[in-house]
């Protein structure tokens, strides 16, 4: 469910900013507007991102081999990973550096009404896909912040789109109140203002991805409620007295690897123990579906037993 959604989203984000591209170029070849520039480029990054989303999804769905026996799910991380490293290269430095150059020396504006009207139907798209990548989100977010959502999924590709849909909206808003402040105050300079402004949006936003990313890339575990969950249904399984260690670790967006050490009750025969072990990753997997590879070793419960006397005194 969470890849289709993350694929309809990147689908919705790509159409519109293909789109957007084409516009807002033609309004910078007749505006000269360098923040109108900045925000083409933009466009045609985040049209970029989204082809290099999907090829990570078609990368991450290959079989397992030889050489990558918990397959190739870590694709969809690495991927991410570089459309942070494109957004930040790419967009974010040729906006700041187009925008110093456009402060020191400003240029007059050509037909801004032209870059105001191609800005206003450009935030109508990017709403539109504002909006998707929002409603595919939604029931990964449950009841938590979007803040959380961005921080604590595994998915990778639908935090991506929301960013960067999110950053799209605010550097349009920028490059129209830049636009507008050059036509009101005469003073191109504004123009520049507001370019600087949007590529130093779209570095804080590259910044914030590659950290997260960076985090998925090396492994993240499950999160707090999974982990309790994981807990709970192994506890509750017939023989199992009590848990002694647990690893877990995302494979991939949609699969992850539970490793833990449990105790059984003492004298059960090899054929109890394997039962008890299957009925303990069954319990796992319908607790949390996305526990793929489970491994799970038996032990002897050797918590220490209070001696009696102990007790009485």
């Amino acid at each position: 469910m969470s890849s289709s959604g993350s694929t309809r989203a990147i689908i919705a984000a790509l159409a519109a900013n293909a789109g957007i591209a084409v516009a807002k170029f033609t309004g910078y070849v007749i505006t000269g507007s360098a923040a109108m520039l900045a925000e083409a480029v933009h466009s045609v990054v985040d049209t970029s991102n989204q082809a290099l989303l999907l090829f990570g999804q078609r990368a991450a769905a290959k079989a397992p081999d030889a050489l990558h026996p918990f397959g190739h799910g870590r694709s969809r991380y690495f991927w991410s990973f570089v459309v942070a490293l494109v957004l930040f290269s790419l967009g974010s430095m040729f906006a700041v550096y187009e925008g110093y150059e456009k402060v020191r020396h400003p240029v007059e504006l050509s037909s801004p009404v032209v870059a105001v009207a191609i800005l206003v139907v450009a935030i109508g798209l990017e709403a539109f896909s504002f909006r998707t990548a929002v409603r595919e989100s939604r029931p990964l977010k449950g009841d938590g912040s979007w803040l959380r959502f961005l921080r604590t999924s595994r998915n990778p590709e639908l935090p991506v789109v929301l960013l960067e849909d999110t950053a799209a909206l605010i550097g349009l808003v920028l490059a129209l109140a830049g636009v507008g402040l050059s036509m009101l105050t005469d003073n191109p300079v504004w123009d520049g203002v507001a370019t600087l402004g949007i590529g130093a949006l779209l570095g804080v936003v590259a910044v914030f991805l590659m950290v997260e990313m960076h985090s998925l890339l090396i492994g993240e575990g499950a999160t707090v409620a999974e982990d309790r969950a994981i807990r709970a249904a192994l506890e509750q399984t017939a023989n199992v007295t009590r848990l002694i260690h647990i690893r877990t670790q995302y494979l991939g967006p949609d699969e992850m690897l539970v490793g833990a050490k449990i105790a059984l009750v003492p004298r059960l025969d090899l054929a109890a123990i394997a039962a008890t072990i299957d009925a303990a990753e069954a319990n796992i997997r319908a607790a949390v579906p996305t526990a793929r590879v489970i491994y799970l070793e038996p032990d002897l419960d050797r918590t220490p037993v209070p001696d009696s006397r102990e007790q009485k005194g």
